[in-house]
């Protein structure tokens, strides 16, 4: 039941949940364990995603290839699935840059939260870091030009990732009780809010952006590359893309080698309490 203000005396007005009045509040409480523990499951197995995507990303470049040929040089759609990309991975950026040791990490047996994030991007939206997914997958989808393929993305993503979101706050609920309950009161789950925005609690760390968020960048221009790769191959027969396509790789993948090294074998990107 929802409580709501009485009028002018101030009396508690009780109305129904709208779900609870038309599945009833026992199915509701089955479908959210049912939605918890499917979270659970597919949180464990979430950085897998992504090859599933490919494998349909792989009919729907070789519809489009044919239909539009190759284009060696990037065009103004290219651009602007490239924007809404990167636009993801920076929203990655501001909310990993600004959040203490034991949040927001890449762990995947398990829930961790040692503390509760309310400040900075934690304060316009709850899940961040998923938003910053969706924005790189969506613009990834816009790559492969088929539209059916953008909206399978975005269907997918939805489904996978409510789940984990369900999970995620059933695990925070438990953890921090009413704090977390007066947070998912007044920040939207997905969509942000950006009057709410609070000055994060820390202050912006390039050393712990750059050692969470490296895999990103290289995943986003490796999944460019496969993409060009398949226009390539599906529009000329040679799976060989453009100069400027494989310079790209070659950097980013010289990038990723040299970070990867330099965070396991030094402390240059080693940040205190982050």
């Amino acid at each position: 039941m929802i409580e709501r203000d009485g009028g002018e005396r101030g009396q508690g007005l009780s109305v129904p949940d709208p779900h609870e009045f038309f599945l009833g509040p026992q199915v509701v409480s089955m479908l959210t364990e049912e939605f918890k523990q499917a979270g659970n499951w597919l949180f464990r197995w979430r950085s897998y995603l992504p090859v599933l995507l490919l494998v349909l990303a792989v009919p729907a470049v070789s519809e489009s290839a044919v239909r539009s040929g190759y284009h060696p040089f990037p065009t103004a759609w290219q651009v602007l699935a490239l924007a809404l990309a990167f636009a993801g991975l920076a929203v990655r950026i501001l909310t990993v840059a600004h959040v203490p040791a034991g949040t927001s990490g890449r762990n995947t047996l398990k829930q961790v939260a040692s503390s509760l994030n309310v400040t900075g991007m934690y304060s316009v939206v709850r899940h961040p870091l998923y938003l910053g997914n969706f924005l790189i997958w969506f613009g990834i989808s816009l790559l492969a030009r088929c539209w059916w393929f953008t909206l399978l993305t975005v269907l997918i993503f939805w489904v996978y990732y409510e789940r984990i979101m369900c999970a995620e706050e059933a695990f925070l609920l438990e953890h921090f009780g009413e704090e977390f309950r007066g947070w998912a009161a007044r920040t939207p789950a997905f969509i942000p809010g950006m009057q709410n925005w609070v000055k994060p609690d820390l202050p912006f760390s390039w050393k712990s952006a750059i050692s969470r968020e490296y895999p990103t960048f290289f995943t986003v221009i490796a999944i460019f590359t496969f993409i060009k790769v398949l226009q390539s191959w599906f529009a000329r027969g040679s799976p060989v893309p453009d100069w400027g396509t494989a310079v790209l790789f070659v950097i980013s993948l010289a990038m990723y080698v040299t970070i990867r090294l330099v965070k396991k074998n030094t402390g240059l990107l080693r940040a205190a309490g982050r």
